[in-house]
This record gives C-alpha cells, structure tokens and sequence, in this order.
C-alpha cells in the first residue's frame, strides 16, 4: 500500500528487532493500469476482447536504493452470453516487489474469475474472487544488528537472530462492483473489495507459530466519465485502501481530449492530463496518450510528506501501458454496456 509506510516499516523491522511487524501491500499512482490488483470484480471489465496491463513504478531514488515494483496482468471474459448479456471472466495478474538496500522483494501471482450481471439499462453487476501465491524474501547478509557491535568493533554474522531470509503463503482475495451508464454521455463504476481475507502469516521469525499475520486490505473505488462534448471529457476518480494502521485516499480527475475520429471512442486517438491528491502523501500527475485500442501513461508524485526534507519532494516515477483488443461494440456509436473506468 503505502510505500513510504509499507516496504521502508518493514525493512526497518527486519533490521532492529524482528519482532512482530504488519505489512502492507503495494500501490500504484495509476491504479487503473493494475485493475486485478485494486479490486478482483474488475476482472474482465475491459472494453475489448481481451485487455493486458503492464505498469512500472520507480520510488525513492534521491533517499535511498529506489523502491522498483512491476506488475503485468491478463484479463478477459471466457464464457459469454450465460443469460442475457451475462459473462465469466478470468486474469492473471504478476507483480513483484523490490525495496531497501537489504532487497525486499515482493513476488506474487494471482489468478481471479468475475461474473458479470447485466441488469438491463445500462448497468451491471460483478462479483469476483482471486486468490495467489506469495514469496517474499531479502539479503541477510545487507543487514546489520545491535549486537553485531560489540566493544566499538563491529563483528558481522555474529548476531543471535533466528531468521528465515524466505517466506512462502497463499492469500484470497474477493469484490464486488456496480457499473452504469445512463446515457451515451455519461457512466460511471462503483466496487468494494477485501483482500488478504485469510490473514495469512508472513514472519521470517524461525518460528513454528508464529503471530505476525497479513493484514485484511479493504478497498473502495469510484470512477466517472462523463463526455462534455464530442471530443472532451473529464473522468474523476476516487480510490480508498485501509489495512492495518494505514489509510490511503486519492482523488483527482483526468481531462481526456479526442483528436482522431469521435465516432470510435474506444478505438480512437486520444490524448489526456490529469492531476491527484493522495492524502498525507503526494500530488501526482499523469499524462499520455490513447490509439487503436493502446494507452499509454506516465505520471509523477511530488512528495508532501514529512520525508521531504530529505527526499527534496522527489516521490515516484510510473510508466503504464494499456491494451484493449479491439471487439465490434468498438465500432458502434450507441454506448450499449458501461464504460470500464477501471
């Protein structure tokens, strides 16, 4: 979740005392290039065929040895046309995780399946469960311990911790979203998910019970797009994270400017700005470009924190790219189901 309370916690956690520490999961600025990860009913909500998800974040670099995260995701329905419009829908979602100078690393693989209910007028209902595989790790030996230094003299290795440098879980993960649009020109998606319902234990204590257990991460979303003209929209987003003692918000908007053909919304070339708030954290900005089905973005946190005295305001880098395989609702006018915002 937050990386300047997640990974930075843990690491610290591991260096002083290794007693119990929870940590959090990983963020994106552009959330909506890692959808899987954000919330398992998005699953299949693209507006193609089929759409794949890659986004890179790079943090921390002028503090200390920068905090890289990568994720890349698949997704797509399987099953269409259960009963009236319904469909299931399946993705994978990797990402893998690297911090501090003892390399924390972070490497999951996810699987999620979504039913996706559609109600007539204009709206669905999506439910999704995901569940994955976990290994977290680091380098012992980048680690320095209180009692390695002993009389003034430091004695590395000599340290009395029991540790694993390995850990190994499964986690499950469920959602749930609403998405409606009323009108051709207007749409918008609402989801709540859980994650790490199962809690499952992540200690690199050398213990056969151990209590430091994963904490649940509960979400909430809200995404809007609403087309002021032809060629012009905006799109407001708002994202809600809570595990453990950290609480994450971001809000901002996204202008989204046509240049190609207005006719093709889905498919056309398109250019957007925007601007974030992330509460007691950032201000970001992204920005990119949309063409035959690609998207592509960058963005970049300005630091507002107590870290930026020493980070100058430098936060993190992200580079993402979207495609959506192009389907036959691309090349119609008429909006028939909701636009996916996420």
């Amino acid at each position: 979740m937050k990386n300047t309370i997640s990974r930075a916690s843990l690491v610290a956690a591991l260096a002083l005392s290794f007693q119990c520490a929870n940590a959090q999961d990983i963020h994106f600025t552009q959330f909506s290039a890692s959808p899987l990860i954000v919330n398992p009913a998005f699953t299949g909500s693209g507006t193609g065929v089929w759409r794949a998800a890659a986004v890179y974040r790079d943090q921390w670099r002028s503090v200390t040895s920068p905090f890289k995260t990568y994720a890349v995701s698949v997704d797509a329905p399987i099953v269409n046309d259960l009963t009236h419009d319904d469909n299931l829908a399946a993705g994978i979602q990797f990402y893998n995780d690297r911090a501090g100078d003892a390399n924390l690393s972070n490497l999951s693989a996810l699987a999620s399946v979504a039913y996706h209910k559609f109600v007539g007028q204009g709206a669905a209902l999506s439910v999704g469960f995901q569940g994955g595989y976990t290994q977290k790790s680091f380098d012992l030996t980048k680690l320095y311990f209180g009692n390695e230094f002993q009389g003034g003299t430091f004695n590395p290795g000599t340290s009395g911790q029991n540790l694993n440098n390995k850990v190994n879980y499964f986690t499950f993960n469920a959602g749930i979203a609403w998405a409606h649009a009323p009108s051709q020109n207007f749409s918008y998606t609402i989801g709540l998910g859980a994650n790490n319902i199962n809690q499952p234990k992540e200690s690199f204590e050398k213990k056969t019970h151990s209590d430091v257990g994963l904490g649940m991460r509960y979400t909430a979303q809200l995404g809007i797009e609403a087309n002021l003209s032809e060629t012009f929209s905006i799109r407001p987003a708002f994202l809600y994270q809570t595990q453990t003692t950290a609480v994450e918000m971001v809000a901002g908007n996204e202008f989204h400017l046509i240049v190609g053909n207005p006719e093709f919304r889905n498919f056309t070339t398109a250019v957007f700005l925007g601007g974030y708030w992330r509460s007691n954290d950032a201000i970001m900005v992204n920005a990119g470009v949309e063409f035959k089905g690609m998207r592509v973005g960058v963005s970049y946190d300005y630091n507002t924190s107590s870290l930026k005295t020493a980070s100058n305001g430098n936060g993190g880098f992200e580079i993402s790219l979207i495609y959506n395989a192009p389907s036959a609702l691309d090349f119609a006018r008429r909006l028939v189901y909701p636009c996916a915002r996420f």
